[in-house]
């Protein structure tokens, strides 16, 4: 053996170095997270904690993340992690126990108007898209428009071209229950989208899909980051549908376990 194939142990014997192993080429797969310039952070926690009422449950401790502009950011984790309370709490669908939610600086316990914010500001995709069932597909995405104060004229226009945008031009006066799975879940993004918000949260968009639908609403959201440069935080399970993310942050009991960028 040569002296460029092995390496010198300290009694001067040589041994043949080590492969990686494959958590190793993982680790090196993976980009190093770079912190975000203040100014361009949108969302940020502050040691954030929730406790449920009867004090059995923890379900965040001392969270911090950050979510920087136009990053598409993916929370994963084992069940009852507290994946989908952080996304509640980062969208102002419920409050913490204690800690604090900046967005765009600004700390939402001090908001004037938590509901215009959520209406406003903020878009939800939900697993069981929460659509309205006595409601056409263009009349569930303009619910969010009432808010922005729009025309009925310009909520209409406006909604038929959303739902063009994620391919539904041909549903517009369908109800929800006759609509695909994948197709309803493509309503509820449209709706999300419908007020052009800072931010985009995903809750599990996949769960409830086949394989086929699942990759189209996948598409959806990549290019509504691409194309649009959204904000968008989602949670999921599965780490081939994180890996469409930027960033992967990693939560176990409660609390942040790793964050790290993806190739």
């Amino acid at each position: 053996m040569t002296n460029s194939t092995v390496g010198a142990l300290g009694d001067g014997r040589y041994h043949t170095p080590q492969r990686p192993s494959p958590r190793d080429v993982i680790r090196a797969q993976l980009r190093p997270e770079m912190p975000t310039p203040a100014a361009n952070v949108l969302i940020r926690t502050d040691r954030l904690c929730k406790t449920y009422p009867d004090g059995a449950v923890n379900a965040l401790i001392d969270v911090d993340v950050e979510i920087g502009r136009g990053e598409f950011v993916a929370i994963t984790g084992p069940s009852g992690c507290g994946k989908s309370t952080l996304l509640n709490l980062l969208g102002a669908l419920d409050t913490p126990t204690s800690g604090e939610i900046y967005f765009a600086g600004e700390p939402l316990s001090q908001s004037a108007d938590i509901d215009a914010f959520r209406a406003r500001r903020v878009g939800y995709i939900f697993q069981s898209f929460h659509l309205l069932p006595t409601l056409t597909a263009a009349e569930n995405v303009q619910l969010p428009m009432f808010e922005a104060g729009e025309s009925p004229t310009a909520r209409a226009r406006k909604a038929c071209e959303l739902l063009e945008s994620v391919g539904l031009g041909h549903r517009l006066h369908h109800h929800p229950p006759k609509l695909s799975v994948g197709e309803r879940q493509r309503v509820a993004i449209a709706r999300a989208i419908s007020n052009s918000p800072e931010l985009l949260l995903a809750d599990e968009p996949t769960g409830n899909l086949d394989t086929k639908n699942a990759f189209e609403v996948l598409e959806l959201l990549s290019h509504l980051h691409r194309d649009r440069g959204m904000t968008i935080v989602m949670v999921t399970h599965g780490p081939e549908i994180a890996d469409r993310a930027q960033r992967i942050v990693r939560m176990l009991d409660g609390r942040v376990e790793s964050t790290a960028a993806t190739v």
